[in-house]
């Protein structure tokens, strides 16, 4: 291929050049564009880090443009409405209508198929609640015995996303959103800025295990700078990121080129460099360490709900963290539970596509060991991962959540177009980049109202549905209302698939047979399951 086209070109340059001096002078300009390809050409031969471009020069170009090109090409042109991934175009739609508050109903039916394996749905009575009777605004009261300053918290609010991974502008419009729609906006574990407190939206601050905007100058906890900013009115919980559905057991990744200065200083950090965060705590070293860590939050903030989030991995060390709590009688307001299908963060694709447990598996089973050990009662769960509808919400309570957290959908709601660009400081429509180029195309005047419509219009949704169930208020959804298709003639309950544990029964000893070596593994005094235990 290289040989012909020193043929070509050489060819094509001196008929353009003999064309121009006989013809026209006009042909001059075909012999500048001739001359161009051919440089180009003969650079992409010289060049030694693609070998298509070197044994197929210009032409060879054609792969990376097509290759950029087809992500894009297959959303718009090919894939189906509800193939796409990881949210398909229903889905991406409902969201677009409800934040631009126009028509979000679908004509002739599901696109979905009925018989599929895996096909969910909510039963329905025929007595159900009128729209009109039941509370337009369900909320949960989030504070233990312990808490002084409990907080009654939506049953949908803003998951965990840093300023840095978003923009300033996506920030402030989803606090002005919040704010709004009077739910809560959780900061992601990149510190609080500005743009979180601008507009008096009601705040939970994640501690990361960076400690960013709470760290001395080595990257450990800073107890008195915590404690300053804890007390701020806005902030209404406080929340300990042990791990996160994106990257469970990898850290948070700051590219270098979203590294503003602006960003730094919020974060107590060295600017324009990558920041990794640890994958660990360095302020405990255990779950007994961990639970008394907690206290300290509590105790520092004033009072506040402190509760932590995690995506579940081994099981014996979520164990390990509720024995630590019986033993101390120290307990979280709220545990947030990450399903491993979660993500706006950039994470490594093993790490998102093969680590930590998914929401339901994790939320069935932290529901399942905190009502088994007779300590329900005092924490509330949030529940987190792909979580963009009505039904989603009621799936994620019937399991066993309080509330639940959303993050694509939020971003969504800002009008994020799913490029799939998060992690490279180009993102189109100004959401997750820190270019000023971008980012002034996204206007939080506009966009908080579509965080306020989408919330909202999706609160409306799940009281509808509760209501459609024939019950009247949250707590009463239970398992057994959510059907699931395991083959074409048969399906069963979440209840049946997921059975629900007696109150307080491992306490006595009546440990299920599928937690009983996850109890043999547990251990207060460390984390991770230890050779000789197993062996």
């Amino acid at each position: 291929m290289r040989t012909q086209f020193y043929i070509i070109s050489t060819i094509s340059l001196l008929i353009s050049l003999a064309l121009g001096f006989f013809l026209s002078s006009n042909w001059y300009v075909v012999s500048a564009i001739v001359l161009a390809f051919t440089i180009l050409g003969y650079y992409d031969i010289s060049q030694t880090h693609h070998t298509v471009m070197r044994n197929y020069p210009v032409l060879g170009r054609l792969r990376y443009v097509l290759e950029e090109l087809r992500p894009k090409m297959y959303q718009y042109f090919i894939e189906s409405d509800i193939d796409g991934r990881p949210f398909n175009r229903v889905d991406r739609s409902t969201v677009y209508q409800r934040a631009k508050a126009v028509r979000d109903t679908i004509p002739f039916g599901t696109q979905l198929d009925v018989y599929a394996e895996g096909y969910e749905w909510i039963c329905h009575s025929i007595a159900p609640k009128a729209f009109d009777t039941l509370d337009h605004d369900p909320r949960v009261m989030i504070g233990n015995k312990d808490c002084k300053q409990p907080y009654s918290a939506s049953i949908l609010n803003i998951s965990a996303m840093s300023f840095g991974a978003l923009s300033a502008a996506a920030v402030e419009s989803l606090n002005a959103g919040a704010k709004i729609g009077n739910f809560a906006h959780n900061t992601g574990e990149g510190g609080l800025s500005d743009y979180h407190l601008k507009h008096g939206g009601d705040l939970i601050w994640q501690i990361g295990t960076a400690y960013f905007g709470c760290r001395d100058e080595h990257g450990n906890f800073n107890p008195e700078l915590f404690a300053e900013k804890a007390k701020l009115p806005n902030v209404k919980m406080i929340e300990l990121k042990i791990s996160q559905g994106a990257k469970p057991g990898h850290g948070g990744i700051l590219p270098a080129e979203k590294n503003s200065a602006e960003i730094a200083k919020i974060r107590h950090i060295k600017p324009h460099t990558r920041v990794n965060s640890p994958p660990f705590h360095s302020a405990f070293n255990n779950p007994l360490e961990m639970v008394k860590f907690i206290k300290e939050l509590r105790d520092l903030s004033g009072g506040k709900p402190v509760g932590f989030k995690l995506c579940i991995g081994y099981k014996s060390e979520f164990i390990g963290i509720c024995q630590a709590m019986v033993e101390l009688d120290i307990y979280p307001d709220f545990i947030a539970v990450d399903g491993g299908e979660g993500g706006t963060g950039a994470a490594p694709p093993e790490f998102s596509n093969y680590v930590g447990a998914p929401l339901i598996d994790g939320l069935d089973f932290v529901h399942n060991i905190l009502r088994g050990m007779g300590i329900r009662q005092h924490i509330k769960i949030i529940a987190s991962g792909k979580i963009t509808s009505a039904f989603h919400v009621a799936r994620a309570i019937a399991l066993g959540a309080d509330s639940c957290y959303q993050a694509r959908a939020m971003m969504l709601a800002l009008g994020c177009i799913q490029a799939l660009l998060c992690n490279t400081n180009k993102c189109p429509t100004g959401i997750t980049t820190q270019d000023p180029k971008l980012t002034k195309g996204l206007v939080p005047e506009d966009k908080k109202v579509r965080v306020a419509n989408y919330h909202e219009k999706t609160i409306k949704n799940f009281v509808e549905l509760l209501g459609a169930s024939g019950l009247d208020e949250t707590k009463n959804l239970t398992r057994s209302h959510i059907y699931r298709r395991i083959s074409f003639n048969d399906m069963i309950t979440y209840e049946e698939l997921f059975p629900s544990i007696k109150p307080g029964c491992m306490l006595n000893g009546e440990i299920p047979e599928k937690y009983k070596l996850d109890f043999a593994f547990s251990d207060m005094t460390r984390w991770g399951v230890h050779p000789e235990v197993v062996f």
